[in-house]
């Protein structure tokens, strides 16, 4: 396995390279990987001690950011060096207050690996969930530095707990411990003989917890919602946004305001969006030249504000569930205490299916579902309210992994 592994990475790297003419966000990731080496030399010496996280992309990272930022104190006299793999990530992120330097990180060459542990030689590393590299984690064992995984969800299908999966079972233990979210993964640990694990939970929601501290106030938001009832559609994909504009277009009340964000912001994107609703629409980038106040749709041509957005909802729809790309994240209109609704295909995500079952998260497959479900919250403000508790008093009592991650390194330094 270590073998065939080690050859596709190269042939891997290659195909890269040639679908980057083609592809604009992979060539931000091979242009940005071929940087990474330079970036270190240039910025780090022999002398400099060094914190390292590692994140697959932007989700991973806002769920290991309550960790980073407690780290960044803790380790004030360090460089902290912040990799991403994806493009999705560095972009929004390369500017992270809690780094040092943010880099893409290399592909999983040995080579590159050894070149990579040796510059940068981590005091403490830590992964977030998954992206786990076996010849990274290797140099790390190899040479005797500390490393932890957090937020590690493991499923009995994953490569890990397969016959064929020795050299990706073999790199998990590098980690000193691994922080689960569920005794699930902690058990699955176990049967290979995994056993410096804890199950504390998910930090995701220690950060969604952050969330209510911000200052989370958008001026141009108030504008536009006025003192209506406003349902928040986040990162929405095509089908998504099909549910949305039937249903806005076939009679939704005058008073009700909509603000879709769409997971895609390309311009033909948010064209096709706006044909397609026959209502007063404005977009974020004309909010300085638009009567805000007079629209029933706001369509955010931007990114980065959603977070903050769901804090005027009071119900929020979340996409990604009714086709098959993956629901997008559910925690972060919970939060701030409001019902919630989704597509039909959210079993591989547990906080979807405990809201659910806890009644302040609804799962729609169809137009008339969604025409019911939704009709039902913006009529009923108790039965509204009642539901949108239900997702917040979820958030509470689910948080605390930040803690534990941190005692457990204070005591274990």
């Amino acid at each position: 396995m270590g073998f065939l592994y080690n050859n596709i990475i190269p042939l891997a790297g290659f195909l890269l390279k040639i679908i980057a003419k083609f592809n604009h966000k992979i060539a931000l990731g091979v242009e940005g990987r071929s940087e990474t080496f330079r970036i270190l030399q240039k910025n780090l010496t022999n002398t400099d001690h060094t914190v390292w996280f590692h994140c697959a992309s932007l989700g991973e990272y806002e769920q290991g950011l309550p960790v980073f930022s407690e780290l960044r104190k803790q380790y004030a006299k360090h460089k902290i060096i912040l990799s991403f793999f994806s493009p999705s990530g560095y972009e929004i992120r390369k500017n992270s207050p809690i780094a040092d330097l943010v880099i893409y990180l290399p592909l999983d060459s040995k080579k590159n690996a050894q070149r990579f542990v040796n510059l940068v030689n981590p005091e403490l590393t830590v992964f977030v969930k998954y992206d786990i590299w076996p010849n990274y984690l290797n140099e790390i064992k190899k040479n005797r530095l500390r490393a932890i995984l957090i937020s590690a969800s493991f499923r009995e299908d994953q490569r890990y707990f397969r016959f064929y999966g020795g050299l990706f079972r073999h790199a998990l233990f590098a980690f000193e411990h691994i922080f689960t979210q569920n005794k699930t993964s902690k058990a699955l640990l176990e049967s290979i003989n995994y056993l410096d694990a804890t199950v504390s939970g998910d930090t995701r929601f220690d950060r969604v917890l952050d969330q209510l501290n911000d200052n989370n106030t958008l001026n141009f938001v108030k504008v536009f919602k006025q003192d209506q009832l406003c349902v928040v559609a986040g990162s929405t994909w095509p089908e998504d946004e099909t549910l949305l504009t039937d249903y806005i277009n076939s009679g939704a009340a005058p008073h009700t305001k909509f603000i879709i964000a769409p997971h895609n912001i390309k311009a033909s994107q948010i064209s096709r969006i706006r044909l397609e609703l026959k209502t007063s629409t404005v977009l974020y980038s004309e909010k300085e030249t638009r009567a805000l106040k007079d629209g029933q749709v706001l369509i955010l041509d931007t990114i980065g504000l959603l977070s903050k957005i769901y804090r005027y909802a009071d119900i929020a729809y979340v996409g990604g569930a009714l086709g098959h790309t993956g629901l997008h994240n559910t925690l972060e209109p919970a939060v701030f205490g409001i019902p919630i609704l989704i597509g039909h295909n959210y079993q591989r995500f547990p906080e979807a299916k405990a809201m659910t079952q806890r009644g302040g998260m609804f799962s729609v497959s169809n137009a008339n579902d969604f025409k019911v479900i939704l009709n039902k919250l913006l009529s009923d403000r108790d039965f509204r309210q009642a539901c949108g508790h239900k997702n917040s008093n979820y958030i509470k009592e689910n948080q605390g992994a930040v803690i534990q991650i941190l005692d457990y390194l204070r005591i274990s330094s």
